[in-house]
């Protein structure tokens, strides 16, 4: 980097430059995480000889403090994929259930919304499509922020949920399913083409909650891949072209996720659980009634805060898949 003639080359020198970037971001970490596990038994000891409490207490938090960066640094260097630290788009799909499927979409979107402003990341809404009485047939976030797609495909598949439905008169319980896909980002430069004789573009009035976005003219673009059947849409610009531009990277992103997915049997499997959004291809369950419990069907993670989770805080799940962990064998989902 240190060379006149750097940037000569724009393309290559910033591949360098977030390399260098990336290979700082772990190797930093690292070597503040030894300088504190050098310091701390420093730190102990000078505790002890004092006899203060204070002083003790001092050194078991940042005992604590370094089991934390040591976790965190551990979950960092897990998320090795090529695109890993890119950018994402989610896509929810409401699934079987109707109503209820589309109201357990819009919660699922809340849910994630709440766990990117925790971890801040940011997000806005490229397409959305409202259910007709209430909640989301569909919605694609793009998420930005550094490892939003390491972090989220971890996410892929079809969640369940289990409740009395608000919109039954009879308070019955209700099973509805909604299904979410991730795909990384790519950059400009990604080698993915697209024959135009493969692809039907459609154009249609951009809307969202509230009204935001709605136009006069048909800005919003629909775009459908004929040979795979995939459709990408973008109804978040002014511009139809913007949109159009927008929309073919979704896809260029969906189809190369699905040649990845290829190489990777446990990946693939993973798309073929949930290619079919209704019983018996879900990930994870929330049951809200007659108890409490989420369980994650492919690590095992549980928990009975519901709140919590609904209200984002999803990282015992997302950590769970990224470290490996498997679900016993033997064991069944109460529901």
């Amino acid at each position: 980097m240190a060379e006149g003639d750097f940037w000569a080359n724009k393309e290559r020198a910033q591949k360098n430059v977030e390399e260098v970037s990336s290979l700082r971001g772990k190797i930093g970490p690292l070597v503040a995480l030894d300088r504190q596990i050098e310091d701390l038994p420093v730190l102990i000891e000078l505790a002890r000889e004092a006899n203060d409490p204070a002083s003790l207490a001092e050194a078991e938090k940042e005992f604590h403090a370094i089991e934390k960066g040591l976790a965190e640094f551990e979950l960092k260097m897990l998320l090795s994929g090529p695109n890993d630290r890119l950018n994402a788009f989610l896509t929810i799909n409401s699934g079987a259930g109707g109503t209820e499927s589309c109201d357990w979409a819009d919660m699922l979107l809340r849910m994630y919304q709440r766990w990117m402003e925790r971890h801040g990341f940011k997000s806005q809404i490229m397409d959305i499509q409202l259910g007709e009485e209430a909640g989301i047939k569909s919605c694609t976030l793009e998420v930005t922020g550094e490892y939003a797609f390491g972090y989220l495909a971890t996410e892929r598949g079809v969640h369940r949920l289990v409740r009395i439905s608000p919109f039954d008169a009879n308070k019955r319980r209700h099973t509805s399913f909604a299904g979410v896909d991730v795909v990384p980002e790519l950059p400009e430069s990604a080698p993915i083409e697209i024959n135009e004789a493969d692809i039907e573009v459609d154009t249609f009035r951009s809307g969202g909650k509230g009204g935001q976005n709605v136009n006069k003219v048909e800005t919003a673009v629909r775009i459908r891949h004929l040979p795979s059947g995939f459709v990408a849409a973008c109804q978040n610009e002014r511009s139809q072209q913007k949109n159009k531009v927008t929309a073919m990277r979704m896809l260029q992103a969906k189809l190369q996720q699905i040649e990845v997915d290829k190489l990777a049997a446990e990946t693939a499997a993973a798309y073929g659980e949930k290619s079919d959004v209704s019983f018996g291809s879900q990930i994870r369950s929330y049951v809200f009634q007659p108890y409490q419990k989420v369980l994650d069907l492919r690590t095992g993670v549980e928990t009975s805060n519901i709140a919590a989770i609904m209200d984002g805080d999803i990282d015992a799940f997302i950590q769970g898949k990224l470290r490996g962990l498997k679900r016993e064998k033997g064991a069944t989902d109460d529901e």
